[in-house]
């Protein structure tokens, strides 16, 4: 992930130095594993590599992720928390998503770790129990209002990787109208 993150560091430092600025320190071990206890999982290697980078990012500077906030592991716990405490409170209750076989037709998974906020409660998730086409590890893209469940990338590095790859061919651009890094116009 070293290598990963390197890439899209020196894209930040001359492309947008303000979100650079933005990511946080590393997060500590006891950190990460307080998060693994709250969420009963144990992240894998890749995402646990990236919090010993940086601890996602202030929220008060431009989002990183194609205009989405990388949320530090202690705001991944606290929005997972807010969808479990929905899920307990029977709020899901004979709702499913629409899955196309990468994902579980629940309305939300306790297996789905949020990394990413988009501010009305829209996550990209780190998906752990995967449909029968998927794999553990996968991004998908978790609507609150919809039904749709995207399959973003095969694992944590490949979803990374593919940022990185934009990033450096032109695709990306710090945008103050949308608060971020976001895709350029075709």
């Amino acid at each position: 992930m070293k290598t990963v993150w390197s890439r899209i560091e020196k894209w930040l430092e001359g492309n947008a130095p303000e979100v650079f600025c933005g990511l946080n320190p590393p997060a500590t071990r006891s950190q990460n594993s307080l998060a693994e206890g709250t969420l009963g999982i144990s992240f894998p290697q890749d995402v646990l590599d990236t919090f010993m980078i940086h601890n996602g990012q202030a929220s008060d500077t431009p989002w990183l992720l194609d205009g989405w906030e990388f949320m530090p592991v202690e705001r991944i716990a606290d929005e997972w928390k807010v969808w479990k405490d929905l899920l307990d409170g029977g709020d899901f209750k004979g709702i499913n998503s629409d899955s196309t076989g990468y994902t579980v037709t629940d309305w939300w998974s306790p297996h789905w770790i949020p990394l990413t906020y988009d501010g009305a409660g829209n996550h990209h998730c780190l998906d752990l129990s995967p449909g029968r086409l998927g794999k553990a590890g996968q991004i998908i893209r978790m609507w609150h209002d919809d039904a749709a469940r995207d399959l973003i990338a095969p694992s944590y590095r490949d979803w990374l990787t593919q940022f990185a790859d934009a990033c450096e061919s032109g695709q990306y651009e710090l945008s103050d109208e949308f608060g971020g890094i976001v895709k350029r116009d075709s």
